[in-house]
């Protein structure tokens, strides 16, 4: 996983290049290097993060109008300069950068030592760049050539580009699951991992199919293949993202910045599909599939990280609105245990980035079985958006911190739109306990906005708590999935250890780790089971547990038995996920900023997992 940034043009390529891949250094940041073509390849890169390369780069000669440059999150060969990218080729006319992982790298190396070639780092990108060159020598074929027949040898996943000191002007990217992009501004071209270096330079853009190659040449249009040497139309698309969504905005993380965003992305989810004067709610994007999951056998979610307990809340969800029998499975094990499915199953793929590779295989497993697939996801033109059936985008906007927040909102909310859907479609809820829904559904983001007002108080209980070592979260029914999300948010980015259980599990394991150093967060938002989340509570309490309670406003029992609660808006047992996860996702962020963690930036984290 990693960020690829790189450009062809008439202007200096150095600033650029720095300026994307700063925006893209969430995807990213064991280390960083850049090439610049300029009559010879300057090449540069060190262990660590985009402002230790400029620093390193210092006054060193930058100049020339082609280049790329690369953020890398460690996949083969630790966290190091020589490891970084870009990686030469044999003689240092060519360079790469790569994102994704060449699975056959092993056998491709042994029969190039073979011929005597020797290699730097321990990366299988390199392995790839001296693929490259032996097939342009030895074959004597151009670069365009080299890289088609070289991609034919490779098994795996890959986003490249590729410069040659041979043909400076020139750059060649491809990609096979895994997110590539090219913008095409006026006698300039720019290609990234996403969209966030392009946008302040051109609208216009071409997403890259599996197995295209890009031919990327100055004063010329651009050209795409396959691998097949078969020519394919780019097909220009819009960017509809606007540079301050990617920009901080005056807040000091991009964390609290898409915290304090969800009341308009949980709004930007629902427009045009919530109607609440005309009594609907329609999803226009699964709408030629709509009767395939009202009579689906049964529906499968797939998912990975905070998309899976989006995916258990939809669990649910639609079992209890629809009637429709739902499973939830992680998406890096489904296709290793020999799932059954079957035609009439559906599966939702859900992925914030749209190019979870866990999530991608999972796809192609169902597809491949004749289920029909949904898809939820973030990122318009993503690989899982291209792989699906039908789907609903979240409309979220563009989430830079590693830590999903927004994300998961945003997946609930198009969830919940979902199961509406059906309930009504099959019949399964009184007609006035649906319009009551729908009324309260359009009401979320206000209370949303009230719960941000508790920001405050949040961080006052973090000052408490920031040098715990461990914590656990309990939650029943709507709220145990809010209580694995919630405890993954904390470890995530504040390193603390924390665990989420089903608050009825405690007595099955958990309890044996209660102290009075341990803080227990319960989630006691339930109107159904209030009596047995009391119990619950009281079970804790008798162990010397310290409680931080989330609870409704005016919630007295509780709140007394608590040794800290927090109030927030009450709403629908069904829609609890979307106000309770709040004080969640500001407890992690201030227990990390206390801490003095990189909030945006947790280690050993990338943003898209698109390796496996």
């Amino acid at each position: 996983m990693c960020g690829i940034v790189a450009y062809l043009g008439e202007r200096q390529a150095y600033p650029i290049l720095m300026k994307g891949l700063k925006r893209l250094e969430y995807r990213g940041y064991d280390s960083a290097g850049v090439a610049i073509l300029d009559g010879e390849m300057l090449l540069y890169k060190v262990k660590g993060k985009v402002a230790e390369l400029v620093a390193s780069i210092g006054k060193k000669k930058t100049s020339g109008t082609v280049g790329m440059a690369h953020t890398r999150w460690a996949t083969h060969g630790e966290p190091n300069e020589i490891n970084a990218h870009p990686h030469y080729s044999p003689t240092h006319n060519l360079a790469i950068i790569h994102n994704g992982i060449i699975e056959n790298y092993v056998a491709l190396k042994k029969e190039l030592l073979k011929r005597g070639y020797i290699f730097q780092s321990e990366t299988d990108t390199e392995v790839l760049i001296h693929l490259i060159e032996d097939i342009k020598l030895n074959e004597r074929v151009d670069l365009v050539n080299a890289v088609q027949i070289a991609l034919k040898q490779v098994i795996g996943a890959y986003a490249i580009v590729v410069i040659s000191k041979d043909d400076p002007d020139i750059l060649v990217a491809a990609r096979k699951s895994s997110p590539l992009v090219i913008g095409i501004g006026k006698k300039e071209f720019f290609v990234a991992s996403d969209a966030a270096p392009i946008i302040e330079h051109t609208s216009d853009v071409v997403y890259l199919n599996d197995e295209e190659i890009a031919i990327i040449q100055k004063n010329k249009p651009l050209k795409i293949k396959t691998i097949s040497d078969i020519e394919r139309t780019p097909y220009i698309e819009k960017l509809e993202l606007n540079l301050s969504k990617i920009e901080k905005s005056g807040f000091e993380h991009f964390m609290l910045k898409e915290i304090f965003e969800q009341p308009h992305s949980i709004r930007d989810s629902m427009r045009g599909r919530l109607k609440i004067n005309e009594g609907i709610v329609a999803l226009g994007g699964i709408l030629d599939y709509e009767q395939k999951l009202i009579n689906a056998r049964r529906i499968l979610i797939v998912a990975c990280g905070t998309s899976w307990h989006a995916g258990l809340v939809g669990e649910y969800l639609i079992e209890e609105l629809a009637r429709i029998p739902v499973e939830v499975e992680y998406a890096s094990e489904f296709r290793y245990r020999k799932p059954v499915i079957n035609e009439e199953d559906v599966v939702i793929a859900i992925s914030q980035s749209g190019e979870t590779a866990d999530t991608l295989a999972a796809i192609e497993l169902a597809k491949s079985k004749g289920a029909t697939i949904i898809g939820i996801c973030n990122v318009v033109g993503s690989s899982i958006a291209r792989a699906t059936h039908a789907g609903s985008y979240t409309h979220a906007g563009p989430e830079i911190g590693v830590a999903s927040t927004k994300a998961f909102t945003a997946q609930v909310t198009i969830l919940v739109m979902l199961a509406l859907r059906l309930a009504y479609k099959r019949g399964t809820l009184p007609m006035s306990q649906f319009y009551q829904l729908l009324n309260e559904l359009d009401g979320i983001p206000e209370k949303v906005e009230k719960t941000l007002l508790l920001n405050d108080k949040i961080k006052k209980l973090a000052e408490i708590f920031k040098d715990s070592t461990n914590a656990l979260y309990l939650g029943r029914g709507y709220n145990f999935p809010v209580a694995l999300e919630g405890a993954l948010k904390l470890k995530e980015i504040s390193y603390i250890h924390a665990e989420g259980y089903p608050a009825a599990e405690m007595k099955h394991g958990p309890i044996a780790l209660i102290d009075e150093n341990m803080p227990v967060v319960v989630l006691a938002t339930n109107k159904t089971i209030y009596d047995k989340v009391v119990t619950n509570i009281q079970e804790v309490k008798a162990r010397k547990g310290i409680i931080i309670a989330i609870v409704n406003e005016g919630d007295k029992t509780i709140g007394e038995m608590a040794d800290y609660s927090i109030e927030v808006p009450e709403t629908e047992e069904i829609f609890t996920p979307l106000i309770s996860t709040i004080p969640l996702q500001l407890f992690s962020y201030h227990m990390a900023v206390l801490r003095g963690c990189n909030v945006d930036q947790p280690r050993n984290l990338a943003k898209s997992v698109t390796v496996e």
